[in-house]
């Protein structure tokens, strides 16, 4: 047993344990939600030449003064001018069209009047309404950084470089044991003394929405050898186990010296955190294994402030949550203050938030709720309303 830790500690602990997965190539666009290995530079010049920004004239900005020009050739996108603009000529020329040699302006089509093939100009002045050639990004830049988690925009910019396998990082394989005699799958109703496994279901769903792969063990009774065997047959399959429950200090509380007998280093096993104190972190070289709190609402915000890190860190990308400022209705008291706690809080207008109430940390569907989690620090009681606070937002 070791001593409780505070919270910043349990979580650099955690990070520096964490060693990056591998990376492997797959199609561009499958990547939505992937960690980029290594950067990605750019195979052209963005843009690839000089070419009009809106649709109107390429021209001579001399020329603009004498009044009117004739027209020699029209330049739709995709087409290369044929011919050169010499004094007094200009080109009809279309949105992303390239600039024909000679022009240095284009003249907007609001800006003249036009017939047959004698353009005369209405406003003389203009601005060179031109995309200069690699103004954008030049061959070779970086254009992506290792480390990014791939968005639409991403992907964007990887067809355009021409990055259609891109390397990014393994997706983690976590495995997920929940522990009690006394749990049944959603599917049965509970009889006397049992309850459904919520856990397993919402630890599914956090683990696919951080881009990782959950392997469901199943549940598993509060008997070693059970325990063991699942243990056992998660670290062939995962990098990363989580338990659920039976990692404190009661009789039933199995997984800790079980983990001891297969070789796993704990690193700490109590946080000064409420919810969450009875978490636990061990590894056996890269295979890595948090225990969590039984209690479905402390296995959420347990899951949010350090799993859903370490996950992230394992595929080389510095996740960082979404503080939001704003300003709290009611008040939020506490009477101890040796722990970190994490209050549920929702929007009830634009910068104000309100406490979620819950009755204890087996209260789940409080949690829906909620958009994010307030928390007081070790040492102070809470805030009064109108205290300003920072809401860590729930959206990933």
């Amino acid at each position: 047993m070791h001593s409780m830790i505070r919270y910043d500690d349990a979580y650099e602990r955690m990070m520096a344990a964490a060693v990056p997965l591998p990376g492997e190539t797959v199609p561009f666009d499958q990547t939505i939600g992937r960690i980029l290995a290594e950067d990605v530079v750019s195979d052209v010049d963005m843009p690839p030449f000089d070419k009009a920004a809106m649709d109107g004239y390429a021209c001579r900005r001399g020329d603009l003064a004498a009044g009117q020009m004739v027209l020699i050739e029209e330049i739709p996108a995709g087409v290369w001018p044929q011919q050169r603009v010499q004094p007094g000529t200009c080109s009809r020329i279309f949105t992303g069209a390239p600039l024909p040699e000679g022009a240095d302006c284009v003249i907007m089509q609001e800006q003249v009047t036009r017939d047959g093939t004698e353009v005369r100009i209405v406003v003389p002045d203009t601005a060179d309404n031109i995309c200069r050639k690699a103004e954008d990004v030049r061959t070779g830049d970086r254009v992506l950084r290792a480390g990014s988690r791939i968005a639409p925009a991403h992907l964007a910019v990887l067809a355009a470089v021409g990055a259609v396998r891109p390397r990014v990082a393994r997706q983690p394989r976590v495995a997920i044991l929940a522990t009690g005699s006394e749990l049944v799958e959603p599917d049965v109703l509970p009889g006397p003394a049992q309850i459904r496994n919520s856990n397993s279901w919402q630890l599914a769903a956090h683990i696919r929405a951080c881009g990782a792969i959950p392997i469901y063990s199943g549940i598993l009774a509060d008997r070693d050898a059970v325990i063991a065997a699942a243990l056992d047959q998660a670290m062939t399959e995962a990098s990363l186990l989580l338990f659920s429950g039976g990692v404190s200090t009661g009789d039933y509380d199995l997984v800790p010296g079980i983990l001891r007998t297969r070789g796993f280093t704990c690193v700490f096993d109590s946080v000064a955190m409420q919810p969450g104190r009875p978490t636990l972190f061990a590894r056996k070289g890269t295979c890595y294994c948090c225990g969590l709190p039984g209690n479905p609402v402390s296995t959420f915000i347990v899951f949010e402030l350090l799993v859903k890190p370490f996950l992230y860190r394992l595929m080389g990308h510095a996740w960082q949550p979404q503080m939001i400022e704003a300003r709290v209705n009611q008040p939020i008291r506490r009477k101890a203050s040796g722990r970190q706690v994490s209050i549920p809080v929702r929007f009830v207008s634009p910068g104000v938030v309100t406490p979620v109430g819950y009755h204890g940390s087996a209260h789940i569907n409080a949690m829906a709720e909620a958009d994010g989690l307030v928390t007081i620090p070790v040492g102070e009681t809470g805030y009064n309303p109108g205290d300003a606070v920072c809401v860590r937002s729930f959206s990933t």
